[in-house]
């Protein structure tokens, strides 16, 4: 199993030096055709990698599927670990764009110029890598020693879907959040953007660097009154604590919610970790349309609902469904999603669609 994880690691570490230090080596506006190239890569490459759990499963390539499944109890052979493998990997996905919708809140707030939004998201796509590694594992080993949690996991996430579907979501303030209040305890931070660092030293070049390339250098208060060589946060910064700190609380959520399908660790990191990768491109090719899709919101709490109640009734289903009941809990939920993106566009009027069209623009935050 050493082996397998490694090559995993190792395959992923090899994606995203391929993407940072080859794709966007040069800081750009990623424009609408290029997120959804990206975004259809990232898919296809997450689906494709079925193909991989499906043989390395049913031949048990290094240990994979030699465990029993704690969730319902069975040796997973190839089919079985597709499905879970797939339904986690959607389920994550659909989690997922509900973090992008917060994410362009946040970007919008803190004016994040869009020519440094990739690389915000591409950082805090790593931590959160790291996040829900440390996450999951805690997660498959808490499970594996007490079986009851599932059913804990299972209340908290009809909890949650419940939440979703009757309360509103209210936005605070990020300067407020204490993450925030923290790291500007810890560093001084600047008046403005100094093109795409995260810290810059007062006195230095990169402190009087202006937002973007080839803009116009503006006086930075903060900056001229700080000791020089005194290192200082940026506004860059903050934004991305404040994307980590969002993820946390997401995978809150979207970590118990596969744990629902399968304990399997292999198969949980994995699809974590293809979803989380398209998260990128997916955002610049969602973000833009927060209001278009009004009815996902509680498709993604009817989700949450669904993989809640099978938490706490896996045995029964088991019985009455047959031993892969798992592959109607893919199509409930790809069907669940359907109905919400299907609804929520046909809601929308001519009126409404035009009147919508200045407001579907990706918050890019330059300064006019």
């Amino acid at each position: 199993m050493i082996l397998i994880w490694t090559g995993f690691l190792l395959f992923v570490l090899l994606l995203l030096a391929l993407d940072m230090g080859v794709l966007h080596r040069k800081a750009h506006v990623v424009a609408m055709k290029e997120a959804l190239r990206m975004s259809a890569f990232w898919i296809a490459l997450g689906v494709s990698f079925s193909v991989f759990v499906y043989y390395g499963y049913e031949n048990h390539w290094m240990g994979l599927g030699d465990s029993v499944d704690a969730v319902d109890g069975a040796i997973n052979d190839g089919q079985s670990a597709t499905i879970k493998y797939l339904t986690g990997y959607v389920v994550e996905k659909s989690l997922s764009v509900d973090n992008i919708f917060v994410i362009a809140m946040l970007f919008g707030f803190f004016a994040v110029p869009g020519i440094y939004q990739h690389r915000v998201l591409f950082w805090g796509i790593l931590g959160a890598l790291v996040m829900r590694a440390a996450m999951i594992g805690i997660g498959a080993t808490l499970i594996a020693q007490f079986h009851w949690i599932l059913y804990i996991f299972g209340g908290f996430l009809i909890l949650t879907a419940l939440k979703m579907f009757f309360l509103n979501s209210e936005t605070s303030d990020p300067n407020q959040n204490i993450v925030v209040r923290l790291t500007r305890k810890l560093f001084p931070v600047t008046s403005h953007y100094h093109g795409e660092h995260f810290f810059v030293r007062a006195g230095t070049a990169a402190s009087h660097e202006a937002d973007v390339p080839g803009g116009r250098e503006e006086p930075d208060a903060t900056v001229d009154r700080t000791k020089a060589g005194t290192l200082m946060a940026t506004p860059l910064l903050l934004a991305l604590v404040m994307v980590e700190t969002t993820d946390l609380i997401f995978a809150v959520d979207s970590i118990p919610a596969i744990f629902a399908i399968t304990a399997d660790p292999f198969l949980v990191f994995t699809s974590n970790v293809f979803a989380v990768l398209g998260l990128r491109s997916l955002y610049f090719a969602l973000a833009g349309m927060i209001n278009t899709f009004k009815y996902l919101k509680p498709a993604l709490a009817a989700v949450l609902l669904l993989v809640g109640i099978k938490m706490l009734i896996a045995g029964w289903l088991k019985e009455v469904l047959g031993e892969y009941f798992n592959f109607y809990v893919l199509g409930a939920v790809l069907l669940i999603l359907a109905i919400g993106v299907v609804a929520s566009l046909a809601d929308r009027s001519p009126e409404k669609k035009a009147g919508q069209k200045h407001l579907n623009r990706v918050p890019t935050g330059d300064k006019t």
